[in-house]
């Protein structure tokens, strides 16, 4: 089991690592580091390049933690048995976890990186299907009241938990602690990584997304 998970963390972290904002700047003569925010992640992408080139980048980003969270289920057997299944959900985060380590400190980018917003939503719709989807429709209701990605995602990731938390008090699904508590580390990274954006936002000079004209 410990082989497997080391296996999985680390080809996650190399998935992860591949930074799909700054190729696809890169393929329009931008290099994104050095533009808007200079956040490699789809939201500056799409705030420098348009809408176009930031929704790939947020597909690609969410597909890397799909397949980072995924690929276990697909290459390993296991017998079945609640044990097992266990088992194979801690491989399964392990590769999550290394996608977005990768994705967020890229080897590639001097150990810089995005968010992990879009990696994150794409791993637990592996791993936590319904709290994240959840999650991405508070996502949508908080960026259309306020227009701040960076809030709309804090409430995002702080809904992880909460839902594994309610929802078996209101409908039959159930999640045990390892779930509970993996997505109360997902939150708790994800506020990590939005920091600075948290500074900003108390301090009022948080960028808020405007629509074009």
């Amino acid at each position: 089991m410990f082989a497997a998970i080391a296996i999985f963390l680390l080809l996650g972290y190399l998935i992860g690592s591949v930074n799909f904002a700054v190729l696809v700047a890169k393929k329009h003569g931008v290099d994104i580091l050095k533009e808007g925010s200079g956040n490699p992640g789809a939201t500056n992408v799409k705030r420098v390049l348009g809408k176009g080139p930031g929704n790939l980048v947020f597909a690609l980003d969410a597909l890397k933690g799909f397949v980072g969270a995924g690929l276990p289920y697909l290459l390993l057997r296991v017998e079945d048995n609640p044990t097992a299944a266990d088992i194979r959900f801690m491989i399964c985060v392990a590769g999550f976890v290394g996608t977005l380590l990768g994705h967020c400190f890229s080897c590639f980018l001097k150990f810089k990186g995005g968010k992990g917003v879009a990696s994150t939503i794409g791993g637990l719709l592996v791993l936590l299907p319904v709290p994240i989807l959840i999650g991405a429709a508070i996502w949508g209701l908080v960026f259309t009241l306020s227009r701040y990605v960076s809030l709309a995602s804090i409430a995002l990731g702080v809904s992880l938990p909460l839902s594994c938390w309610l929802l078996p008090l209101c409908t039959k699904l159930t999640f045990g602690q390892s779930e509970f508590w993996f997505a109360a580390a997902i939150a708790a990274f994800n506020v990590w990584t939005h920091r600075s954006n948290i500074g900003r936002l108390l301090a009022g000079t948080e960028n808020r997304f405007v629509k074009q004209a």
